[in-house]
């Protein structure tokens, strides 16, 4: 594999990861709006299960030097920041 495909290879790695956090952050903010509370189970067990698989995508990632394991941390703690963000957001209304 020639370096200009595996740059865009892990472009295009990174930019899937960072558009998967990005789908949590919003699943879990319309959760927060239109059905439940982060105090239900419901809501615990979305997130968790959206952040283990999200987690797993980097972990393959990771795996196959598309991204360093600084990056899969930093998308997976800029995603916590958010919805941190989202909860503290919701907890206040």
């Amino acid at each position: 594999m020639s370096i200009d495909a595996a740059l865009v290879h892990r472009d295009q790695a990174y930019d899937e990861l960072k558009a998967d956090a990005e789908k949590i952050r919003q699943l879990i903010e319309v959760q927060m709006e239109n059905l439940t509370m982060p105090q239900c189970p419901l809501y615990e067990e979305v997130l968790d299960t959206q952040m283990f698989g999200l987690s797993r995508e980097i972990d393959f990632a990771i795996r196959m030097n598309l991204i360093d394991e600084t990056t899969g941390k930093n998308i997976m703690a800029e995603l916590e920041r958010k919805l941190a963000e989202l909860h503290e957001a919701s907890v206040s209304k």
